[in-house]
């Protein structure tokens, strides 16, 4: 008889190492734990970050004249959507053009950690009218910094021009990605 993960006790984990990650930002950091997770619970995880988004959108729905429920679907599915998009750009264009030696898993994980905690920091502080805008600007940069390492751990590529160039590309596929699905659904 198989076992049934222990999914409080993986996010407990999970918690422990995004502040881990957070406090000592380095690719030495990363490598600690990209190993130790798989493709499932990055996503269960980022399913946390996903509905808190789609829940805080859904509550100001109203004030913003969207519906409830619209805003509470997008909001979920739009941030594990765009995880998934954004994390496979790193993989497929990191093995197709930098020959990038890490695995999906490792990708997924490893970008969970920070892409966590920060969308949800980011989703209760923006908001906040006035600054919404600037803890956007803010959380954004933070990322970038992060998935900055996260691609050279994850994905093996070590020298700076090449893990900059993959997060680029990988930024543009999303972006296009991202394009295209607003293009034909809104």
């Amino acid at each position: 008889m198989q076992k049934t993960p222990d999914v409080s006790a993986s996010i407990q984990n999970m918690f422990a190492q995004s502040t881990a990650v957070l406090a000592q930002p380095s690719v030495a950091t990363f490598e600690r734990f990209e190993k130790r997770g798989t493709t499932q619970q990055a996503y269960i995880y980022v399913l946390l970050a996903a509905l808190v988004a789609g829940a805080v959108a859904a509550i100001f729905a109203p004030f913003h004249g969207y519906s409830f429920i619209g805003q509470l679907l997008s909001g979920v599915l739009g941030t594990l959507i765009g995880f998934g998009v954004f994390t496979g750009a790193v993989y497929g264009i990191g093995k197709a053009l930098f020959k990038g030696t890490g695995t999906y898993p490792e990708v997924a994980y490893t970008f969970a950690l920070f892409f966590v905690p920060l969308s949800v920091l980011g989703t209760l502080l923006g908001i906040i009218p006035l600054l919404q805008y600037l803890f956007n600007l803010l959380i954004a940069v933070v990322m970038v910094y992060f998935g900055f390492l996260a691609v050279q751990s994850s994905m093996n590529v070590r020298t700076n021009g090449e893990a900059l160039g993959l997060a680029v590309l990988s930024g543009v596929a999303y972006a296009v990605v991202f394009g295209i699905i607003r293009w034909l659904f809104l």
